[in-house]
C-alpha cells in the first residue's frame, strides 16, 4: 500500500499539483466569475505555449543530466532576428527557419563547448546568456524592432471573446509535445539521452558516443528555443531585446516540477506540460487576484524551492 500510495504521488504529483492550484484561485471572490471559463482557459492556454515549448527543450537538457540558463536570453535574441526578417519582408515560413535555425546555433555552441571543453553546463550557459542578451540589443540597436502587419501576428492572438478556436501556437505546442514524448520513448536516441543522463561514464562504456550526443541534444532543445522566440514575436507584435528575463526560471521550474530530476536520468514531457499549465495558472491566477508582480515572483520561487525540495526527497528514497 505504502508503495503504491508512493507511486501515484511521484507520477500524479503534478496532476494533483494543477488541481489544488485550479481550485486556489476558484474559490475567492475576484476570481470565481471568470477565472473557471472557457475564454480565461483560452487565454492560459495561449500564455503557457512559450514556456511549453521552452520546456520541451529544457526537458532534453535535464533528462541527459545537464541546465541550460541562456533560454531567456535565446528566445529574445531570436525574436529579435525574426523582427528584423519580417520587416525586410520575409515571409513567415522562411523567418520560421530563420528563427528555429538561429536558436539551434545557440545551442549547437553550447554543446560544443560543453562537450569540448568537458566544462559544467552551468558555467557555459551562464556565459551564453550575456552574449544572446547582448547581441539581441545590439542587433535591434538597443531598441524594440517594430514592423507593419504579418501573419505571424495571429499565430498567438485571443482578442476575439466570442471565438472558440484555440490560436495556433496552442496546437503547435500540444503536436511538439506528442512528437517529442515519441522521440523519447521509443527512439534510440531518447533512450541514449536518459542513459546519459543517468551515469555518463556507464553510457560512454557501452558504446554511446556522449560528445556527440550532447551536441545533439543543446542543438535539438535550441530549436525548440528559437522557436519559442518566434511565438514571442507573434505575442508581443515586435521584437523585444529586453524580453524574457528571468524566463529560463519559470522554464526549468516547469520541468521540475513536472517529475524531472536535476540529477538526471528521470523526465517526462507529459510532467514538464502540467508543470508548464501550472506556472500559466498561477501567474493568471495571481493578477486576477490583483497581487502584485513581485508577489507573483516571491510565489514561483517558492514552487521552484518545493519542487526541487521533493526531487531531493525522491533521489534519497530511491538511493
Amino acid at each position: 500500500m505504502k508503495a503504491l500510495t508512493q507511486r501515484i504521488l511521484t507520477q500524479g504529483g503534478p496532476f494533483i499539483g494543477l488541481i489544488l492550484v485550479i481550485v486556489l484561485f476558484s474559490l475567492p471572490d475576484e476570481t470565481r466569475a471568470f477565472f473557471l471559463t472557457y475564454h480565461n482557459f483560452k487565454i492560459i492556454l495561449t500564455q503557457t505555449v512559450i514556456v511549453a515549448i521552452g520546456a520541451l527543450g529544457m526537458t532534453l537538457i535535464i533528462v541527459s543530466g545537464g541546465i541550460d540558463l541562456s533560454v531567456g536570453s535565446s528566445i529574445a535574441f531570436t525574436s529579435v532576428v525574426g523582427a528584423l526578417l519580417v520587416r525586410e519582408g520575409w515571409g513567415p515560413a522562411p523567418v520560421l527557419l530563420a528563427a528555429v535555425g538561429a536558436g539551434s546555433l545557440i545551442g549547437l555552441l553550447n554543446g560544443a563547448a560543453i562537450a569540448g571543453l568537458r566544462m559544467t553546463p552551468f558555467i557555459i550557459t551562464l556565459g551564453t546568456l550575456g552574449i544572446a542578451r547582448g547581441s539581441a540589443k545590439w542587433l535591434a540597436e538597443n531598441q524594440t524592432v517594430n514592423y507593419d502587419d504579418s501573419p505571424l501576428n495571429g499565430w498567438m492572438t485571443t482578442a476575439d471573446p466570442f471565438s472558440r478556436a484555440l490560436p495556433a501556437g496552442v496546437w503547435v505546442a500540444i503536436g511538439l509535445a506528442v512528437l517529442t514524448a515519441v522521440l523519447l520513448r521509443h527512439t534510440v536516441f531518447g533512450r541514449h539521452v536518459f542513459a546519459l543522463g543517468s551515469n555518463e561514464a556507464t553510457a560512454r562504456l557501452c558504446g554511446i558516443a556522449t560528445p556527440r550526443l550532447k551536441v545533439a541534444i543543446y542543438a535539438l532543445a535550441g530549436a525548440f528555443f528559437g522557436l519559442a522566440g518566434l511565438f514571442q514575436l507573434s505575442r508581443l507584435r515586435q521584437g523585444d531585446p529586453t524580453v524574457a528575463v528571468g524566463l529560463e526560471l519559470d522554464i526549468i521550474a516547469s520541468v521540475i516540477i513536472g517529475g524531472a530530476s536535476l540529477n538526471g536520468g528521470v523526465g517526462t514531457v507529459l510532467g514538464s506540460m502540467i508543470g508548464a499549465l501550472i506556472m500559466a495558472v498561477l501567474r493568471n491566477g495571481s493578477q486576477q487576484m490583483g497581487w502584485p508582480t513581485y508577489f507573483q515572483e516571491i510565489i514561483i520561487g517558492l514552487v521552484i524551492i518545493v519542487a526541487v525540495f521533493l526531487d531531493h526527497l525522491r533521489q534519497g528514497k530511491k538511493a
